[in-house]
Protein backbone atom coordinates (compact mmCIF):
# COMPACT_ATOMS: atom_id res chain seq x y z
CA UNK A 1 0.00 0.00 0.00
CA UNK A 2 1.46 3.36 -0.99
CA UNK A 3 1.61 5.93 1.91
CA UNK A 4 2.44 9.00 0.18
CA UNK A 5 2.10 10.53 -3.36
CA UNK A 6 3.61 13.29 -4.78
CA UNK A 7 2.33 15.02 -7.79
CA UNK A 8 5.13 17.51 -8.08
CA UNK A 9 8.77 18.51 -8.45
CA UNK A 10 10.68 17.58 -5.20
CA UNK A 11 13.70 17.77 -4.32
CA UNK A 12 15.51 14.07 -4.53
CA UNK A 13 17.27 14.45 -0.68
CA UNK A 14 13.82 14.59 0.50
CA UNK A 15 12.12 12.51 -1.53
CA UNK A 16 14.61 9.63 -0.71
CA UNK A 17 14.13 10.24 3.24
CA UNK A 18 10.27 10.22 2.30
CA UNK A 19 11.05 6.42 0.58
CA UNK A 20 13.11 5.41 3.54
CA UNK A 21 10.40 5.27 5.74
CA UNK A 22 7.84 4.85 3.78
CA UNK A 23 6.23 3.58 0.56
CA UNK A 24 6.40 6.41 -1.94
CA UNK A 25 4.48 7.08 -5.28
CA UNK A 26 6.68 10.34 -6.98
CA UNK A 27 5.13 11.56 -10.51
CA UNK A 28 6.65 14.86 -11.14
CA UNK A 29 3.83 14.92 -13.56
CA UNK A 30 0.93 13.67 -11.78
CA UNK A 31 -1.49 16.31 -11.25
CA UNK A 32 -1.93 16.80 -15.02
CA UNK A 33 -3.76 12.79 -14.87
CA UNK A 34 -6.62 13.56 -12.69
CA UNK A 35 -7.68 10.29 -13.43
CA UNK A 36 -4.23 8.66 -11.83
CA UNK A 37 -4.14 10.80 -9.59
CA UNK A 38 -7.37 10.39 -8.18
CA UNK A 39 -7.04 6.34 -7.88
CA UNK A 40 -3.42 6.94 -6.01
CA UNK A 41 -4.85 9.03 -3.59
CA UNK A 42 -8.24 7.47 -2.80
CA UNK A 43 -6.64 5.29 -0.34
CA UNK A 44 -3.10 7.30 0.89
CA UNK A 45 -3.04 8.83 4.13
CA UNK A 46 -0.67 11.72 2.67
CA UNK A 47 -0.38 13.99 -0.73
CA UNK A 48 2.45 16.13 -1.22
CA UNK A 49 1.59 18.84 -4.02
CA UNK A 50 3.11 22.06 -5.17
CA UNK A 51 0.42 24.66 -6.64
CA UNK A 52 -1.07 22.96 -9.27
CA UNK A 53 -2.88 19.95 -8.08
CA UNK A 54 -6.13 21.52 -6.83
CA UNK A 55 -6.47 19.23 -3.37
CA UNK A 56 -10.62 20.19 -3.46
CA UNK A 57 -13.74 18.76 -5.13
CA UNK A 58 -14.40 15.23 -5.99
CA UNK A 59 -10.30 14.79 -5.58
CA UNK A 60 -11.10 15.63 -2.17
CA UNK A 61 -13.91 13.93 -1.40
CA UNK A 62 -12.61 10.47 -3.33
CA UNK A 63 -8.90 10.74 -0.75
CA UNK A 64 -11.25 8.87 1.92
CA UNK A 65 -8.25 8.21 4.37
CA UNK A 66 -6.24 11.48 3.39
CA UNK A 67 -4.57 12.47 6.89
CA UNK A 68 -2.14 15.02 5.84
CA UNK A 69 -0.80 17.49 3.19
CA UNK A 70 2.23 18.69 2.64
CA UNK A 71 2.37 21.77 0.46
CA UNK A 72 6.11 22.61 -1.08
CA UNK A 73 4.88 26.05 -0.98
CA UNK A 74 3.26 28.75 0.77
CA UNK A 75 0.14 29.24 -0.78
CA UNK A 76 -2.71 27.57 -0.19
CA UNK A 77 -5.43 28.62 -2.88
CA UNK A 78 -5.48 25.76 -4.74
CA UNK A 79 -6.37 23.36 -1.24
CA UNK A 80 -9.71 23.43 0.29
CA UNK A 81 -8.67 24.36 3.57
CA UNK A 82 -12.38 24.63 5.18
CA UNK A 83 -13.29 20.70 4.08
CA UNK A 84 -9.42 19.95 4.99
CA UNK A 85 -10.17 21.64 9.10
CA UNK A 86 -13.58 19.95 8.75
CA UNK A 87 -12.38 16.33 7.79
CA UNK A 88 -9.31 16.82 10.41
CA UNK A 89 -6.80 17.17 7.42
CA UNK A 90 -3.56 18.35 8.41
CA UNK A 91 -2.31 20.79 6.34
CA UNK A 92 1.85 21.95 6.18
CA UNK A 93 2.89 24.42 3.99
CA UNK A 94 6.29 25.45 4.04
CA UNK A 95 6.38 28.87 5.49
CA UNK A 96 9.33 30.93 5.29
CA UNK A 97 11.63 27.87 3.29
CA UNK A 98 11.24 29.48 -0.33
CA UNK A 99 11.32 33.52 0.96
CA UNK A 100 14.80 34.43 0.11
CA UNK A 101 14.16 33.41 -3.30
CA UNK A 102 11.02 35.04 -4.25
CA UNK A 103 12.73 38.46 -2.47
CA UNK A 104 15.68 38.05 -4.83
CA UNK A 105 13.62 37.51 -7.67
CA UNK A 106 11.57 41.18 -6.81
CA UNK A 107 14.69 42.73 -6.35
CA UNK A 108 16.85 41.65 -9.37
CA UNK A 109 13.58 42.35 -11.43
CA UNK A 110 13.57 45.78 -10.42
CA UNK A 111 16.66 46.24 -11.04
CA UNK A 112 16.68 44.59 -14.81
CA UNK A 113 13.48 46.82 -15.26
CA UNK A 114 15.01 49.89 -13.94
CA UNK A 115 18.24 49.92 -15.70
CA UNK A 116 16.54 48.89 -19.27
CA UNK A 117 20.25 47.75 -20.75
CA UNK A 118 19.19 44.05 -21.22
CA UNK A 119 16.53 44.51 -23.68
CA UNK A 120 19.85 45.25 -26.26
CA UNK A 121 19.93 42.05 -28.06
CA UNK A 122 18.16 42.04 -30.86
CA UNK A 123 19.68 45.61 -31.53
CA UNK A 124 22.98 45.11 -30.92
CA UNK A 125 22.89 41.44 -33.42
CA UNK A 126 21.55 44.14 -35.80
CA UNK A 127 24.83 45.70 -36.38
CA UNK A 128 23.44 48.71 -34.05
CA UNK A 129 24.82 50.24 -30.58
CA UNK A 130 21.93 51.71 -28.86
CA UNK A 131 24.15 53.63 -26.47
CA UNK A 132 22.21 56.78 -25.77
CA UNK A 133 18.74 55.04 -25.83
CA UNK A 134 19.28 52.99 -22.61
CA UNK A 135 20.26 55.13 -20.43
CA UNK A 136 18.38 53.48 -17.44
CA UNK A 137 17.84 54.54 -13.82
CA UNK A 138 19.13 53.17 -10.68
CA UNK A 139 17.81 51.49 -7.81
CA UNK A 140 19.25 53.67 -4.98
CA UNK A 141 16.71 56.37 -4.01
CA UNK A 142 13.61 54.88 -5.61
CA UNK A 143 10.46 54.28 -3.46
CA UNK A 144 9.72 50.52 -2.89
CA UNK A 145 5.81 49.79 -2.92
CA UNK A 146 4.63 46.75 -1.08
CA UNK A 147 1.21 45.78 -1.82
CA UNK A 148 0.70 43.37 0.97
CA UNK A 149 3.12 43.46 4.23
CA UNK A 150 3.34 39.55 5.11
CA UNK A 151 7.07 38.18 6.07
CA UNK A 152 7.83 37.71 2.30
CA UNK A 153 7.04 41.69 1.86
CA UNK A 154 9.26 42.24 4.89
CA UNK A 155 12.03 40.67 3.64
CA UNK A 156 11.81 42.81 0.34
CA UNK A 157 11.74 45.72 2.57
CA UNK A 158 15.49 45.03 4.15
CA UNK A 159 16.76 44.38 0.88
CA UNK A 160 15.43 46.93 -0.78
CA UNK A 161 16.80 49.49 2.28
CA UNK A 162 19.75 47.58 2.54
CA UNK A 163 20.42 49.21 -1.70
CA UNK A 164 19.21 52.75 -0.80
CA UNK A 165 15.59 52.47 -1.27
CA UNK A 166 12.90 54.01 0.62
CA UNK A 167 10.11 51.72 1.55
CA UNK A 168 5.90 52.32 1.76
CA UNK A 169 3.64 49.06 2.54
CA UNK A 170 -0.03 48.77 2.22
CA UNK A 171 -1.39 46.15 4.53
CA UNK A 172 -5.25 47.02 6.59
CA UNK A 173 -4.36 43.78 8.45
CA UNK A 174 -0.98 44.04 10.04
CA UNK A 175 -1.35 46.00 12.62
CA UNK A 176 0.96 49.05 13.71
CA UNK A 177 3.87 47.92 15.82
CA UNK A 178 7.60 46.52 15.33
CA UNK A 179 7.05 45.14 11.85
CA UNK A 180 6.42 48.43 10.17
CA UNK A 181 9.93 50.38 11.79
CA UNK A 182 11.08 52.00 8.92
CA UNK A 183 8.36 51.44 6.75
CA UNK A 184 5.65 54.31 5.73
CA UNK A 185 2.38 52.60 6.21
CA UNK A 186 0.05 54.09 3.19
CA UNK A 187 -3.30 53.66 1.78
CA UNK A 188 -3.57 51.69 -1.24
CA UNK A 189 -4.07 54.93 -3.37
CA UNK A 190 -1.03 56.73 -2.10
CA UNK A 191 1.10 53.62 -2.44
CA UNK A 192 0.65 53.09 -6.17
CA UNK A 193 0.62 56.95 -6.63
CA UNK A 194 4.18 57.55 -4.92
CA UNK A 195 6.13 54.03 -5.54
CA UNK A 196 8.80 53.34 -8.30
CA UNK A 197 8.67 49.85 -7.74
CA UNK A 198 5.36 48.03 -6.98
CA UNK A 199 5.66 44.41 -5.77
CA UNK A 200 2.43 42.50 -4.78
CA UNK A 201 2.68 40.14 -1.78
CA UNK A 202 -1.02 39.02 -1.24
CA UNK A 203 -2.90 36.22 -1.05
CA UNK A 204 -5.76 35.29 -4.05
CA UNK A 205 -9.04 36.19 -2.13
CA UNK A 206 -12.56 37.52 -3.36
CA UNK A 207 -11.24 40.68 -1.94
CA UNK A 208 -7.67 40.70 -3.58
CA UNK A 209 -9.32 39.38 -6.94
CA UNK A 210 -8.98 42.13 -9.75
CA UNK A 211 -7.53 44.57 -7.33
CA UNK A 212 -4.77 45.74 -9.75
CA UNK A 213 -6.96 46.96 -12.88
CA UNK A 214 -7.16 49.68 -14.76
CA UNK A 215 -8.12 52.05 -12.12
CA UNK A 216 -4.81 51.20 -10.08
CA UNK A 217 -2.93 51.46 -13.31
CA UNK A 218 -3.98 55.03 -13.48
CA UNK A 219 -2.74 56.12 -10.45
CA UNK A 220 0.56 54.73 -10.96
CA UNK A 221 3.51 56.94 -12.21
CA UNK A 222 4.01 56.18 -15.99
CA UNK A 223 7.58 54.96 -15.23
CA UNK A 224 6.68 52.99 -12.45
CA UNK A 225 7.45 49.32 -12.04
CA UNK A 226 5.01 46.58 -11.45
CA UNK A 227 6.10 43.17 -10.29
CA UNK A 228 3.57 40.23 -9.51
CA UNK A 229 5.18 37.14 -7.96
CA UNK A 230 2.05 36.37 -5.96
CA UNK A 231 -0.84 34.88 -7.30
CA UNK A 232 -2.33 35.35 -10.79
CA UNK A 233 -6.27 36.89 -10.62
CA UNK A 234 -5.09 40.08 -7.96
CA UNK A 235 -3.89 41.84 -11.15
CA UNK A 236 -6.21 42.88 -14.19
CA UNK A 237 -3.64 40.99 -17.33
CA UNK A 238 -5.39 43.53 -20.06
CA UNK A 239 -5.19 46.67 -18.15
CA UNK A 240 -1.52 45.60 -17.60
CA UNK A 241 -1.09 45.14 -21.65
CA UNK A 242 -2.84 47.98 -22.09
CA UNK A 243 -0.74 50.36 -19.61
CA UNK A 244 2.49 49.17 -21.00
CA UNK A 245 1.31 49.40 -24.86
CA UNK A 246 0.23 52.70 -23.86
CA UNK A 247 3.25 54.01 -21.90
CA UNK A 248 1.63 54.45 -19.18
CA UNK A 249 3.55 52.14 -17.00
CA UNK A 250 8.02 51.93 -17.04
CA UNK A 251 7.78 48.20 -17.15
CA UNK A 252 6.72 44.86 -15.16
CA UNK A 253 7.44 41.44 -14.22
CA UNK A 254 4.77 38.46 -14.26
CA UNK A 255 5.86 35.30 -11.93
CA UNK A 256 1.82 34.16 -11.62
CA UNK A 257 -0.95 34.12 -14.49
CA UNK A 258 -4.52 33.98 -13.80
CA UNK A 259 -4.30 31.11 -16.06
CA UNK A 260 -1.62 28.90 -14.94
CA UNK A 261 0.24 27.10 -16.90
CA UNK A 262 0.24 29.71 -19.50
CA UNK A 263 -0.79 28.43 -22.72
CA UNK A 264 -0.82 29.52 -26.17
CA UNK A 265 -4.58 30.80 -26.83
CA UNK A 266 -3.66 33.00 -22.92
CA UNK A 267 -0.42 33.95 -24.34
CA UNK A 268 -1.55 35.66 -27.39
CA UNK A 269 -2.46 38.59 -25.16
CA UNK A 270 1.25 39.45 -24.08
CA UNK A 271 2.22 39.17 -27.50
CA UNK A 272 4.20 42.60 -28.30
CA UNK A 273 3.96 43.99 -25.20
CA UNK A 274 6.97 46.13 -24.53
CA UNK A 275 9.36 46.14 -21.36
CA UNK A 276 7.71 42.65 -19.69
CA UNK A 277 9.20 40.10 -18.54
CA UNK A 278 7.20 36.65 -18.22
CA UNK A 279 8.51 33.92 -15.96
CA UNK A 280 6.70 30.27 -15.21
CA UNK A 281 5.96 31.10 -11.65
CA UNK A 282 9.11 30.00 -10.31
CA UNK A 283 10.26 33.06 -8.24
CA UNK A 284 10.46 30.66 -5.24
CA UNK A 285 12.16 27.81 -6.96
CA UNK A 286 15.74 27.87 -6.90
CA UNK A 287 18.09 25.07 -6.18
CA UNK A 288 18.86 26.19 -2.80
CA UNK A 289 14.98 26.95 -1.87
CA UNK A 290 13.60 23.75 -3.26
CA UNK A 291 16.10 21.77 -0.89
CA UNK A 292 14.91 23.70 1.86
CA UNK A 293 11.20 23.57 1.36
CA UNK A 294 11.03 19.73 0.27
CA UNK A 295 13.37 19.08 3.33
CA UNK A 296 10.66 21.27 5.77
CA UNK A 297 7.56 19.67 4.09
CA UNK A 298 9.00 15.83 4.51
CA UNK A 299 9.79 15.91 8.05
CA UNK A 300 6.38 17.70 9.07
CA UNK A 301 4.56 14.80 6.96
CA UNK A 302 6.80 11.94 8.67
CA UNK A 303 6.31 13.72 11.98
CA UNK A 304 2.25 14.06 11.27
CA UNK A 305 2.08 10.32 9.98
CA UNK A 306 4.33 8.78 13.11
CA UNK A 307 1.72 10.82 14.99
CA UNK A 308 -1.06 9.06 13.26
CA UNK A 309 0.15 6.46 13.44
Amino acid sequence: MTDIVITEFMDDAAVAALKARYSVHHDPDLFGKPDELAQLVADVPALIVRNQTQVRGALLVGAKNLKVVGRLGVGLDNIDMEACSARGIQVFPATGANSLSVVEYVIGTAMTLLRGAYFANAAMLAGEFPKTKLIGREIAGKRMGLVGFGAIARDAARHARALGMTVAAYDPYVPAGDAWQGIEKLELDALLSTSDVISIHLPLTPETRGLIGEAAFAKMKPDAILINAARGGIMDEAALVAALKGGRLGGAALDVFEQEPLKADGAKLFAGTPNLILTPHIAGNTVESNGRVSGLVAERVMAALEGWA
